[in-house]
Parts: structure tokens; C-alpha cells; sequence
């Protein structure tokens, strides 16, 4: 409930009155609706099949042993807290978007390629997951992050041959 423009305080059960309009405004969030942001793509056709344009601007990051990966990144939130959810942010969903890209990027950019490309993921999306939540806890958000899934992980285009050749020299190695 806003009462001249702040939050005037919390409704509870049962019957409540409130202000004509100019002077009182009441607002309730859908809280247990699941909300995304995608990071490196974005869903042009939800399908199924389901059709994503790659935002390359996004998407290269940088790895612990400076290597470039393409990752995209799906996180799945919602409303933990109405109060902080409706007056401490205005934008929410850019809020969330930017606190998961700075995330993924430090922790991608804490470990080698090998860990994003194979046996590793798991363990990004949890550092990632809980890295996020406490960025948003830090900004005061009143969001709860459900999920992180990292979608594709591949090297960048430019690079893939060179990267097939050194894989294959490795393998002929063994």
C-alpha cells in the first residue's frame, strides 16, 4: 500500500480500508509467479521448437586460463518480499539481468575453459546461483533466485576450428 507516494505499511487479512485514490494506492505482486532473464540469447519463438537470437555482446566471456567461451545463461527468480520487490527497485528485471551477466563473468572468469565446457557446469551454475542471490540481497531487491541453467557453451565461432585442432592434438597425444 502506498500512502502519498512511500509505503504506508503492510495489509493484512480480513477487511481493510484505504484512502480514496489520490491519497492512498495499494499494489499487490504476483508472488509465486516464476520470472527469467536470459543472458547471451534471447527467445524469439518459445516453439516448440523453442528459436533463440545470440547476443554475442553478452554471451564471450572470458575464462581463468584466458580463453574466450560463448555461454548462454538462463535465471529463473521470483518475488520473495513485496515491500522491498515494489520500493527499493525500479527496474527489477535489468537489476537481475546485470547482477547475473557480473556473476556468470567472475565465476567463468575464475576457473579454466575445460570446467564451463564439460564436467563443470554444475558447479558454475551453483557458485553463479548463490553469487547472484547475494548481490541481490545486497541491493535489497526482495527477489529469491530459483535457478540458474547455463544453456550453450561453446567456444566463439572465430576460434572453433583452432580449438577442434588442439582437442585433437590432445586426443592423439593420449
Amino acid at each position: 500500500m502506498r500512502r502519498f507516494g512511500r509505503s504506508g505499511g503492510r495489509s493484512s487479512a480480513g477487511l481493510d480500508y484505504a484512502w480514496p485514490l489520490p491519497i492512498e494506492r495499494t499494489k499487490s505482486p504476483k508472488m509465486t509467479e516464476g520470472r527469467r532473464v536470459e543472458i547471451g540469447c534471447r527467445t524469439n519463438d518459445p516453439g516448440p521448437p523453442a528459436r533463440y537470437q545470440d547476443m554475442p555482446s553478452e554471451s564471450r566471456m572470458l575464462t581463468g586460463d584466458e580463453n574466450m567461451v560463448d555461454l548462454d545463461v538462463i535465471v529463473q527468480y521470483r518475488i520473495r518480499d513485496a515491500a522491498k520487490f515494489l520500493f527499493n527497485v525500479r527496474n527489477p528485471e535489468t537489476t537481475v539481468g546485470h547482477a547475473a551477466e557480473a556473476a556468470i563473468r567472475q565465476v567463468v572468469g575464475s576457473r579454466p575453459i575445460d570446467d564451463a565446457l564439460t564436467g563443470g557446469k554444475a558447479v558454475i551454475q551453483d557458485e553463479t546461483k548463490t553469487l547472484i542471490q547475494k548481490i541481490l540481497d545486497l541491493y535489497g531487491t526482495g527477489l529469491l533466485v530459483m535457478e540458474v541453467t547455463l544453456q550453450d557453451v561453446t567456444p566463439p565461432n572465430e576460434v572453433i576450428q583452432s580449438f577442434k585442432d588442439v582437442a585433437s592434438a590432445r586426443e592423439d597425444k593420449r
